[in-house]
């Protein structure tokens, strides 16, 4: 299967119990466990989370067997993280077969839906979405594809969850951040949309109709990192020393040659094996708003 330059190979949620996260993505959403284990050093080490070797971790991938993997990490629980109130890794947002189906479907003790399904205001309905916290409290938009976008394709789910399609970061600088994928790693701006989120207004409690405008980074008719705008009163996310991120913690992008990125990487890259990986070269770094961007090079 050739997989396109900047698909997004995974995203990586940390959660205090392991097991409470496989009984989430497994047991509800469906996914399928292709791999379990402990966090290697050398790959803890080339995210610059050396306190994550040896943490339990688990990766799951969708039915439909798309290029997409679910990766989960156990560590503790940072009691001053909020979700939607500070930089990085806001979302993953999945495509589904049906979003009505999951109002119902999630359990309360290990989802906390905090959007319902909804028909989205100034933009055309392509999709519904709908937003849940995770038993990590990590964002997942479950999102309904309907149509594409003028200038972007959209995929449609082929099994009940399926692929994670866009990345939403959230940034003090957001032409700083699209910025940054473009010249680092050749991806393309795409289009800015202005809407009421509602996510954001009720995260910082602003009034419903403020507005946030967002940029869509992408590669050619692919979405891949919706880059919000954040108010001034968010903050750089807490965490664990030489620990991930809490919550949404880390993505995962395909791109052709690790060494045609102009970036820093946090260890030199190196052939990693296991589910995701599958014996290609990998290494991570840093954007612009400090979120983890892991690079998996899959040639042209």
């Amino acid at each position: 299967m050739t997989i396109a330059h900047g698909t997004i190979l995974g995203g990586l949620s940390t959660l205090p119990d392991l097991d409470r996260g496989l009984e989430a993505y497994r047991d509800v959403l469906g996914l399928e466990l292709v791999e379990e284990g402990e966090v290697a050093d050398s790959v803890a080490a080339s995210w610059g989370c050396r306190g994550n070797g040896g943490s339990r971790y688990a990766v799951l991938r969708p039915p439909s067997g798309v290029p997409c993997w679910f990766r989960l990490v156990e560590q503790p629980e940072h009691p001053d993280f909020r979700p939607t109130r500070t930089y990085g890794w806001a979302a993953f947002e999945t495509s589904v077969e049906d979003v009505w189906h999951w109002p119902d479907a999630l359990p309360p003790d290990l989802f906390r839906i905090v959007g319902p399904p909804k028909q989205l205001e100034n933009i055309e309905p392509a999709f519904i979405p709908m937003q849940a916290l995770g038993p990590g409290r990590e964002l997942i938009y479950l999102n309904q594809v309907l149509s594409d976008l003028p200038d972007t394709d959209l995929p449609r789910a082929a099994s009940p969850v399926d692929r994670i399609f866009i990345v939403v970061l959230a940034t003090p600088d957001r032409e700083r951040s699209t910025a940054w994928y473009v010249e680092r790693m050749g991806l393309a701006r795409g289009n800015d949309y202005t809407l009421p989120y509602s996510m954001i207004n009720d995260a910082f409690a602003l009034p419903p109709e403020t507005l946030t405008t967002i940029t869509m980074v992408s590669h050619c008719r692919m979405p891949i990192v919706e880059v919000d705008d954040y108010p001034f009163e968010a903050s750089q996310r807490p965490r664990h020393d030489a620990m991930l991120p809490p919550g949404n913690a880390l993505v995962t992008l395909a791109v052709e040659n690790l060494d045609a990125c102009d970036c820093d990487w946090i260890a030199p890259p190196s052939e990693r094996d296991g589910a995701l990986y599958e014996g290609r070269r990998a290494a991570c770094t840093l954007g612009a708003a400090g979120e983890l961007v892991e690079c998996v090079e899959v040639g042209p």
